[in-house]
């Protein structure tokens, strides 16, 4: 049996393709890592695919009856999504629907899990979001992938994927350099001081995110493959587990774990569109189904911290 994961090539396809390499579910024969660019994967279970998932036929020949299972992690991210609405409609709509399309044409039924966001919610929202609160996300990138959940639930509903999506929450701390996610400052405040590079913080530091960390994260999501689905019934969007942060916590984590000088590479200077969309996201999530179902969090923002620092450690 094979296994494809979109998005194969970026931070997080390429450590969920390891994950799932390390703890092979039985019979797995090979993963199909697909992206735009080729995954640096040495392998020979894996068989890397260059193209977009925008293109039905690039879509078409990542899925064959042998593919039992399909991560979904190819997307435009937030910022890019806001700077080019049809790019991010392209790859998060029309390309989620064209692979789902795919795995009905091959008559499989495959696990379908699909990496989607907080960013679904969005406007007036309680102290706590539930999973069945109704969706009104305030950017292209959280409206993009409110349908697509859509699509999984019907698709799921039509017997053509088993699917599961997960609502991830903002990933911190991820190493490189920074991406297009509106988001992408909460590990930049603290990745660039621990390299010795000053950095900005875009939101006020009362500013409350859901986070989680990589391997947090990566585990949650290769876990969502192996779950009893009979358990989520018709809805199959679950809010996965996290940790109610504010950035001024994150700043206090560095200063804790790395020191002042660390914490002094950090200064305050707003951007209204971050700041804008950081407030519209949830700050707070029921997980509690994902809990029980297994899914794992984060103990402490320390330890979220010194991950990433043990990490680089193990890298260098």
């Amino acid at each position: 049996m094979k296994i494809l994961v979109t998005g194969a090539a970026g931070f997080l396809g390429a450590r969920l393709v390891n994950a799932l390499l390390a703890d092979p579910p039985a019979g797995l024969t090979a993963i199909v890592a697909a992206d735009t660019a080729a995954p640096r994967l040495s392998d020979p279970r894996v068989q890397p695919r260059v193209g977009t998932i925008a293109d039905p036929a690039f879509a078409r020949s990542l899925v064959d009856p042998d593919v039992r299972a399909v991560y979904h992690l190819a997307a435009v991210l937030s910022g890019g999504s806001e700077d080019d609405f049809d790019m991010g409609m392209a790859v998060n709509v029309d390309g989620t629907r064209g692979l789902l399309e795919a795995c009905r044409a091959s008559r499989g039924s495959p696990r379908f899990v699909f990496a989607s966001t907080i960013a679904v919610f969005g406007g007036g929202l309680p102290p706590i979001v539930p999973e069945d609160l109704a969706l009104t996300p305030q950017t292209s990138y959280g409206a993009a992938k409110a349908i697509a959940e859509l699509l999984v639930a019907e698709y799921s509903r039509r017997g053509f994927v088993d699917g599961v999506a997960c609502r991830i929450p903002t990933i911190t701390v991820r190493p490189g350099k920074p991406n297009s996610a509106l988001s992408s400052f909460v590990s930049g405040i603290i990745r660039e001081p621990l390299a010795g590079i000053e950095t900005a913080c875009p939101v006020p530091l009362d500013t409350a995110m859901w986070i989680s960390s990589p391997d947090v994260v990566t585990r949650n999501l290769a876990h969502a493959g192996r779950i009893d689905t009979a358990a989520l019934g018709t809805r199959r969007s679950l809010n996965l587990p996290g940790l109610t942060v504010t950035a001024g916590n994150l700043l206090d984590s560095l200063h804790r774990v790395a020191g002042a000088e660390a914490r002094g590479r950090v200064r305050i200077e707003h951007d209204e569109r971050v700041v804008w969309a950081m407030r519209g996201w949830p700050a707070a999530l029921d997980a509690s189904r994902a809990l029980g179902l297994g899914f794992i969090r984060d103990t402490d923002v320390d330890s979220i911290v010194q991950q990433y620092i043990d990490t680089q450690r193990t890298a260098g």
